[in-house]
């Protein structure tokens, strides 16, 4: 049934990306560049809501935090981070576009994903070799903490404040960015 819910669940999110003109890449490129804000004000508008909707569920208990899974904050993340920022701004796509542009019927997409599996398969063949001789795996910043898990125990001390109002203040505070953006900042 997961897996159901799944197909169902990225099916949507494709159609959503369709929809907000993500799945054109000058439209991302357009954004990147501050010419074209509508896709940065639906984006930063999706993450406000999914955030604030995300802490208030688990709040009322309707969700686990022992469900949601925090990547460890280690170099090798902001590495990657990086790299797939610059390739975000020269292709146009991320791997959720990249996917549901493939949908779309552009050729442009499937290579684009054709190569991040290729970098995801160097990677792989390579992660022996790069956790022994680098630092790349060096946990940074207390490695897997998130404001849904600081109620727990052991990260208690981190905050003081209620998660729960911070999350749902960020999650308002990203729509409220979205809805004051202008439509753009630098003029073709």
């Amino acid at each position: 049934m997961e897996l159901i819910l799944s197909i169902i669940l990225g099916i949507v999110f494709g159609f959503a990306l369709n929809r907000a003109g993500a799945t054109n890449p000058q439209n991302i490129i357009n954004m990147l560049r501050l010419q074209d804000l509508h896709l940065m004000k639906a984006i930063l508008f999706a993450i406000g809501l999914s955030s604030a909707l995300l802490f208030i569920l688990l709040a009322i208990n309707y969700i686990d935090p022992a469900h949601i899974s925090v990547k460890t904050a280690y170099i090798g993340v902001i590495v990657g981070g990086l790299l797939l920022g610059i390739g975000f701004a020269i292709a146009g796509y991320c791997p959720g576009t990249g996917l549901a542009s493939i949908a779309t019927g552009r050729k442009d997409a499937l290579f684009f994903t054709l190569g991040g599996l290729l970098g995801a398969l160097a990677f792989t063949l390579l992660y022996g070799w790069l956790k022994e001789t680098t630092p790349l795996f060096n946990e940074i910043a207390g490695g897997s903490v998130s404001l849904a898990n600081t109620q727990n125990e052991k990260y208690a001390h981190l905050i003081d404040m209620n998660p729960t109002l911070i999350g749902v203040g960020i999650g308002i505070a990203f729509m409220a960015i979205a809805t004051l953006l202008p439509k753009s900042i630098v003029k073709n």
